[in-house]
């Protein structure tokens, strides 16, 4: 009966998780393309585009029209069943073995490495989602005789593995990997101290309440932390290589590099607004879902408490 329902927990939170990240991609894609243009902007040593968040809105959308604006959104649903279902997958299955095996919860820093594992699994599976969701939203920029012009996800999955070979679609997979880590240990320790703190300071009681504030919290820390890296990934995944060229970034290294010494160490961080807004809603809805289904899940097996033990 125990093994039912927690099959059924399992189950239900896997559903309720992977909606709720596809509501809220829906939600912020606008934020997303945003962030990508933002990033790419200044490019080998071209000019600036956008001063900052609202400018390259406005921008956009006179120039492209408000539809432009939910560009790549095919690719952005799919790199969340790719990417959000096996890391969530992963994770699962590493906290059930952990604690079969010490017969306790995984501690913070357990948690913040199956977290890293899962993350950097979870993205190699996602990469090629990624890759077409950044090529996706930052065509529009281009001359139209340059633009690749992709109709949706498959049919740039299709034409990538024909014109550019299948492990194409794996390009920047590195950096990507390595943002996917710096995020789920970011999210994981900034959002249990946060909590700590916010409890221990007797500022807020456990409640929804408190797991609001300590996601946003958590996605600001987890933005700043990734964005340098993220950055990296979407310059390498966007590049163009002619035959016979050499690659305008070789590796994360050569990107960051590049981008200090031609645009300012600030640069690193373009896109902050967008990219803090695209990645706090998904922290919020992420830890809320799990707390309160870690809680229903507890009231039921007839576990002390209501914690998830983040």
């Amino acid at each position: 009966m125990a093994h039912g329902l927690k099959t059924m927990l399992t189950i239900g939170f896997c559903f309720n998780y992977f909606s709720a990240h596809i509501g809220a991609t829906c939600v912020v894609q606008p934020l997303d393309l945003v962030k990508t243009r933002m990033q790419i902007s200044g490019m080998g040593g071209a000019a600036k585009e956008y001063n900052n968040t609202f400018d390259a809105i406005g921008k956009i959308m006179r120039r492209e029209g408000l539809l432009a604006m939910y560009k790549g959104l095919s690719a952005a649903i799919m790199r969340q069943a790719t990417y959000t279902t096996t890391r969530l997958g992963v994770y699962t299955s590493l906290n059930d073995a952990y604690k079969q095996k010490t017969n306790k919860a995984p501690n913070l820093l357990a948690s913040m490495g199956m977290g890293m594992m899962a993350g950097a699994i979870g993205s190699f599976v996602g990469n090629p989602s990624e890759l077409i969701l950044i090529r996706m939203t930052a065509d529009g920029r281009l001359p139209v005789a340059e633009r690749r012009n992709y109709t949706g996800f498959f049919n740039a999955l299709f034409r990538i593995a024909r014109e550019e070979s299948v492990l194409s679609l794996w390009r920047g997979c590195v950096p990507t990997m390595g943002r996917a880590m710096v995020v789920n240990a970011a999210q994981l320790a900034s959002y249990s101290q946060a909590k700590s703190y916010l409890v221990s300071s007797q500022m807020l009681q456990e409640g929804i309440g408190l797991h609001f504030t300590a996601s946003m919290f958590s996605g600001l820390i987890t933005t700043a932390a990734s964005l340098p890296v993220d950055i990296a990934k979407t310059r390498i995944q966007n590049m163009k290589v002619a035959p016979g060229q050499t690659p305008p970034y070789k590796s994360t290294i050569d990107v960051i590099v590049k981008v200090i010494r031609h645009e300012g160490l600030f640069a690193l961080w373009k896109g902050f607004t967008a990219y803090y807004g695209r990645l706090g809603p998904h922290t919020v809805l992420t830890f809320i879902i799990l707390e309160q289904l870690n809680g229903l899940y507890n009231k039921h097996m007839g576990v002390e408490g209501s914690k998830s033990g983040l």
